[in-house]
């Protein structure tokens, strides 16, 4: 009956506006959240190990604090062997000696990084109470983990602006999927652990959200420039982003070679006798 009346209302009773006109592609593929979670696993069991050259840029600072502090990229090694070993190697601009060295086998994690006092080394496990303190949190950002069989996922459509043509009064749109990952906390409960968004038309993640206990979204990180490496897609431009603590790192790979052997001591890092270790709790 609204819509009758509407419909023979006169044109003293509305109002028209212009709105930009959104332009999706006309090609695009589909699946089931069942091919979504098979293909999410898939991709990260392909990745065995990854050795990569990039550079580091880290960005710090945001409405809290109310300015932003970018500081000088860092050229970097990473080195990541499944299931839990990590190692992150930065060199100082220039002189190129070591800025930082970490070595994480998932439950501990050994880092020393450069001082105007020398080198400072400190120690801390997989349990550090700082969220932004533990590897974890970089190598879970760095790759896209598969989809455990304790977890849960849903999956919906969305999609997102790419661009916006103000003089033609148009927008790219492009369509996606948020797979989203969860876990019981018990009862009939259920905690979003990530949610990862998917372009429809690569069906590459471009983003995932990870989320902490308290439903706040941690970390934050976007996947972009997606190149071929042994027959696996990788992302060349990786942003990851810690909003709660105000910090970002942007990672361009600009090197990398997958699922090659290391050598036994390529996640060692020794601590020199009678050094002075800080340990984080």
């Amino acid at each position: 009956m609204l819509m009758a009346m509407t419909g023979g209302l006169t044109g003293c009773f509305s109002t028209t506006r212009l709105v930009l006109k959104s332009e999706a592609p006309t090609v695009y593929q589909t699946a089931t959240v069942e091919q979504m979670e098979k293909d999410v696993s898939d991709r990260d069991a392909a990745v065995k190990t990854l050795n990569a050259q990039v550079q580091i840029t880290a960005t710090t600072g945001g409405s809290k604090e109310g300015k932003l502090k970018e500081y000088t990229s860092f050229t970097g090694y990473i080195f990541v062997q499944k299931p839990d070993d990590l190692r992150v190697i930065m060199q100082l601009p220039l002189i190129g000696s070591r800025a930082l060295d970490m070595v994480s086998t998932g439950d501990t994690f050994t880092l020393v990084h450069a001082s105007s006092h020398g080198n400072v080394w400190i120690q801390g496990t997989g349990k550090v109470t700082t969220p932004s303190k533990r590897p974890s949190v970089f190598l879970d950002s760095l790759l896209v983990p598969g989809v455990d069989p304790s977890e849960w996922v849903t999956m919906t459509e969305s999609s997102r602006v790419l661009h916006q043509d103000l003089h033609h009064k148009t927008e790219t749109i492009e369509p996606d999927y948020n797979l989203t990952v969860l876990k019981t906390t018990g009862g009939n409960i259920l905690h979003v652990q990530r949610v990862i968004l998917i372009n429809r038309v690569t069906m590459l993640p471009y983003q995932q959200d990870i989320y902490n206990d308290k439903g706040e979204i941690e970390t934050q990180a976007t996947y972009d420039n997606y190149q071929t490496h042994g027959g696996q897609q990788f992302p060349a431009e990786i942003t990851i982003r810690r909003p709660l603590d105000e910090y970002s790192l942007k990672i361009d790979v600009t090197k990398l070679t997958l699922n090659e052997a290391f050598e036994a001591d390529q996640f060692v890092l020794a601590i020199p006798p009678g050094t002075t270790v800080q340990k984080l709790q």
